[in-house]
């Protein structure tokens, strides 16, 4: 009896080994790229995909860290189904423009989401006052394919300068994310932050604390007006005066709009739940960033 009960119960363990796989590649997998760790859009990104897993049957998700070029090219090359990025960079990947040399064709719009602004801190004790006192400066702009590097890039060719000349010129560019930005910043390596990201922003927010800093705008209205001209999809931006303790005037920069962009191949009726769970749980988002009182 205890041999045949011995059969019985691995015969149940085996059944339940093979179907527990099958149920699994039944399954839809749904990856998400949002953004770097320490800004607002990768805990975004891990509650929207906790959401859908929770809430839309049939799939199982994930969320890893990416940037708002990259992302682009991830979702259009199948190595993901959704991601966080820009209006004018998803704009710039559909037509070939900007940073991409192949046109983006399998990428749609799924949702437009809030207003980002380019924010440029170097420490309060720096002599850099405007851009063009980068040009031998030790910079961090976000990794190679993250779009506030592009804007960086786009800003400082008004100016002259471009990551090469400043290396020429004996500084440095880092191309790393924002946590690590920060501790450079307070290890004294880097003389300049910037990041494309909602207003405030942790990081800036820490490093207000230590070592301290200041923020640089673009002052120069001609050059201001040409950045816009040269860069379609970027829009005038304000960092208002209190939005951090140390901006006590408002600092013109610029501006860009988050969206977030889905595969072409994803079936319409998994799109239209995940549109309809993505709405309805909105409050859930705002829980994570106060900026998700700005999504309508």
């Amino acid at each position: 009896m205890k041999r045949k009960g011995f059969i019985v119960l691995a015969s149940v363990v085996v059944s339940i080994l093979l179907i527990a796989p099958a149920a699994q590649a039944d399954k839809k997998f749904l990856r998400m790229f949002s953004g770097p760790e320490g800004g607002s859009w990768y805990p975004l990104g891990a509650k929207i995909m906790q959401v859908f897993d929770e809430k839309i049957d049939g799939i199982t998700t994930s969320n890893t860290s990416g940037g708002g070029i990259s992302n682009v090219l991830s979702v259009n090359g199948g190595d993901a189904e959704v991601g966080f990025t820009y209006a004018h960079t998803a704009a710039n990947g559909m037509k070939a423009a900007g940073k991409f040399t192949k046109p983006q064709k399998n990428i749609r719009h799924f949702a437009t989401l809030y207003g980002s602004t380019f924010q440029v801190a170097v420490r309060k004790d720096s002599p850099i006052n405007s851009f063009a006192d980068m040009k031998g400066a030790n910079i961090s702009p976000g990794k190679a394919k993250w779009t506030g590097t592009a804007f960086a890039e786009a800003i400082l060719k008004e100016y002259g300068i471009s990551f090469a000349s400043i290396r020429k010129n004996g500084g440095t560019v880092h191309h790393v994310s924002y946590t690590e930005s920060v501790a450079l910043m307070k290890d004294g390596h880097i003389d300049v932050f910037m990041g494309a990201t909602n207003m405030p922003q942790a990081s800036f927010l820490e490093l207000e604390q230590s070592p301290g800093i200041r923020f640089i705008g673009i002052e120069d209205k001609a050059k201001h007006a040409k950045i816009l001209k040269d860069n379609p999809g970027f829009v005038p931006g304000v960092m208002p005066k209190g939005v951090y303790k140390s901006v006590d005037r408002d600092l013109s920069t610029l501006g860009i709009t988050v969206e977030m962009i889905v595969h072409k191949d994803l079936p319409d009726d998994l799109v239209y739940n995940m549109c309809k769970v993505f709405w309805a749980n909105h409050a859930k988002f705002v829980e994570v960033k106060s900026v998700w009182k700005r999504v309508k």
